[in-house]
C-alpha cells in the first residue's frame, strides 16, 4: 500500500497533473456556489474534453470536480440559505442560523474544517479497507436497501421540532412528490396531469431552491428592516474562526459525521445527500439541548458538513474496486475510465496501478488544496451581507433563477421552483419543519423501487422476504423502534396537556 501510494504522488506531482488538481477543485467550488448546476452535469458537459486528455489526468480533474462541489455548496446555505447543491441541503437549517446571529465566518469556518478532517478520513478509508467494505456492500439486496430506506424515514422523527404530527404531515407530502414522473417498474407517468416537464419527475434543485431560497426572500420581504432578520456581519478581524465553545462542541459531530458519511457513501443510492440527513438526525437525538436545532446549533452544521464529505469520498469505493458506480456522479466518472480504456474492479490495481494510485493521491492532496482555496476566502464571502438588503434579495433571487435553470435549460422549472417557494413560505408561517419533507422526497423513489423489487422476487411475501435477510429485519425493527418512540413521545405530551 506504501509502495502504491508513493507512486501515486510520483504521478501526481508532475506540473501538468498538479493543475488538473488544482483546477478540478477551483471549479467544483464554484459549481458548488451555483445552485442547481452540480456535479453531474458540469462533468457530464467536461467529459468529451477529457477524451482528448491523459486517462490519469482527466479522472484527477474530473474528480476534484465532485469533491469541491461539498465545499461550495457550503457558501450560499450559510450565507443566503439557498443550498448550493442538494448534500447541502441540511446545512441551510443552522448554518443560516448562526448567519443571522452574526457567526457567518465562524459558520463558514467550521464546515471547511470539519470537510477537510471529514474527506481526509474518507480518503483513508479508501486507501486502506475499501476491498473488504465494498464486497459487504454487494451482500445488500432489495430487502437491505427497502429496510435502510425505511429506517432513514423513520429517523423524521427526531426531526419533528413542531411535533410529530406535523412531521408526518410533511413527509407524507414529500413521498407523493418523489412519486411524479415515470413509473420505476412499468415506467408509465404517474401524477403528471399531462405535462412532459413532469415526465422525468422533479428535481431535487427545483424543489430544494423553491422551499429554502425562494421562502426566504417572501420571508426577508415580510420582516421589517429593524426585526433582526437581516444577517449581521462579524465585525473582527479572523472571525471565521470559531470560539472555543464552539469548536467543543463541533469535535464529536465531525468525528460521527466522518465515519457515518463514508458508511453511507458505499451504498448505491446513498452518497452525501442521505448522510447529511441522517448525520442532522443522529446529531439532535445525541444533543442536550435538541431544541438548539434549527436555531443555530453548532452540532447541526458540523456534523452534517462531515458526513457530506465523507460520503463524497466513501462513493469512490464501489466505483475503484468493483466497476459498481453508487450514484450518477460515479456513473459519469466510470464512464470516463471506460472511454480511456481503463475498467475499474478488482483487477486496476495491478493492471492500471498509476491511475488508481495517482487519483487516491490527488484526493490527499486537492483536499489540502480546498482548504486553501476556501479558508483564506472566508472574510470575502462574509463581507457580502454588508450589502443593503434589497439588493442582497435581488441577487439571491438571481442565483436561484439561473441555478435552477442551468439544471435543465427549463423555463417550466423556473415557474415550479417559485411556486415552491410559496408553498415553503406558507410552511414556515405555519411552524412546519421542511426538513422531513426534503428527507422523504430523497429517499421515497429508492424506497419504492427496492420494496417493489422485494415483492415481485417474493411473490408478495413481505414478511418473508424480511425475514430471510438478517440485516433487513435489524434495520426494519430500528425503524419501528423509532417510529413508536416518537409516537409514545407524541402521546405523553398530550398526556401532559390533559
Amino acid at each position: 500500500m506504501l509502495d502504491g501510494l508513493l507512486q501515486g504522488f510520483a504521478v501526481l506531482l508532475t506540473f501538468e497533473n498538479l493543475a488538473f488538481c488544482l483546477l478540478g477543485a477551483f471549479l467544483g467550488t464554484i459549481v458548488g456556489v451555483l445552485p442547481g448546476l452540480g456535479p453531474t452535469a458540469t462533468i457530464a458537459l467536461l467529459l468529451p474534453i477529457s477524451l482528448k486528455m491523459d486517462v490519469t489526468g482527466a479522472i484527477i480533474l474530473l474528480s476534484g470536480i465532485y469533491y469541491g462541489v461539498a465545499y461550495g455548496g457550503t457558501i450560499t446555505s450559510v450565507l443566503m440559505r439557498i443550498p448550493g447543491e442538494a448534500s447541502s441541503v441540511v446545512t441551510c437549517l443552522d448554518g443560516y442560523e448562526m448567519a443571522r446571529k452574526g457567526r457567518a465566518g465562524a459558520a463558514l469556518g467550521i464546515a471547511a474544517i470539519g470537510s477537510f478532517v471529514a474527506g481526509t478520513f474518507g480518503i483513508l478509508g479508501i486507501t486502506l479497507i475499501a476491498p473488504l467494505l465494498a464486497e459487504v456492500v454487494l451482500s445488500f439486496g432489495p430487502a437491505e436497501y427497502a429496510a435502510m430506506m425505511f429506517a432513514g424515514l423513520c429517523l423524521i422523527m427526531f426531526f419533528a421540532q413542531s411535533g410529530v404530527l406535523k412531521a408526518l404531515l410533511m413527509a407524507a407530502i414529500g413521498l407523493t412528490l418523489g412519486t411524479i414522473g415515470l413509473d420505476p417498474i412499468s415506467s408509465t407517468p404517474r401524477l403528471t396531469f399531462g405535462l412532459t416537464d413532469l415526465i422525468d419527475g422533479i428535481d431535487i434543485a427545483t424543489l430544494a431552491i423553491g422551499l429554502f431560497g425562494i421562502s426566504e426572500l417572501l420571508m426577508l420581504a415580510r420582516n421589517r428592516p429593524d426585526s433582526g432578520a437581516v444577517l449581521t456581519p462579524p465585525n473582527r478581524l479572523f472571525a471565521f474562526l470559531p470560539n472555543r465553545e464552539e469548536s467543543r462542541r463541533s469535535v464529536m459531530p465531525i468525528a460521527r459525521g466522518s465515519v457515518l458519511g463514508f458508511l453511507v457513501g458505499l451504498l448505491p443510492g446513498g452518497g452525501a445527500v442521505l448522510a447529511s440527513f441522517l448525520s442532522y438526525a443522529i446529531e439532535r437525538k445525541l444533543s442536550k439541548h435538541p431544541e438548539e436545532f434549527g436555531r443555530g446549533a453548532v452540532e447541526g452544521l458540523a456534523g452534517p458538513e462531515a458526513a457530506n464529505n465523507s460520503g463524497t469520498a466513501g462513493a469512490f469505493v464501489p466505483m475503484l474496486t468493483l466497476g459498481i458506480p453508487s450514484n450518477a456522479v460515479t456513473a459519469l466518472l466510470l464512464g470516463a475510465f471506460l472511454i480511456h480504456g481503463v475498467v475499474p474492479g478488482p483487477l486496476i490495481m495491478e493492471q492500471h496501478p498509476e491511475v488508481f494510485w495517482g487519483v487516491i493521491a490527488s484526493m490527499y492532496v486537492g483536499n489540502v488544496i480546498l482548504v486553501l482555496l476556501n479558508v483564506p476566502l472566508i472574510g470575502l464571502f462574509v463581507r457580502a451581507l454588508d450589502v443593503p438588503r434589497a439588493y442582497l434579495a435581488t441577487m439571491i433571487l438571481m442565483v436561484c433563477v439561473i441555478g435552477v435553470y442551468s439544471s435543465n435549460l427549463a423555463p417550466f422549472d423556473i415557474a415550479l421552483t417559485i411556486a415552491f417557494g410559496f408553498v415553503g413560505y406558507a410552511f414556515r408561517r405555519a411552524n412546519y419543519d421542511l426538513a422531513p419533507l426534503i428527507l422523504a422526497f430523497v429517499l421515497g423513489p429508492t424506497f419504492e423501487r427496492s420494496l417493489r423489487q422485494l415483492l415481485l422476487i417474493e411473490d408478495g411475501d413481505l414478511i418473508g422476504g424480511l425475514w430471510n435477510s438478517p440485516i433487513a429485519l435489524t434495520l426494519v425493527t430500528l425503524g419501528v423502534v423509532l417510529l413508536v418512540s416518537g409516537l409514545a413521545g407524541l402521546g405523553r405530551s398530550y398526556s401532559h396537556e390533559d
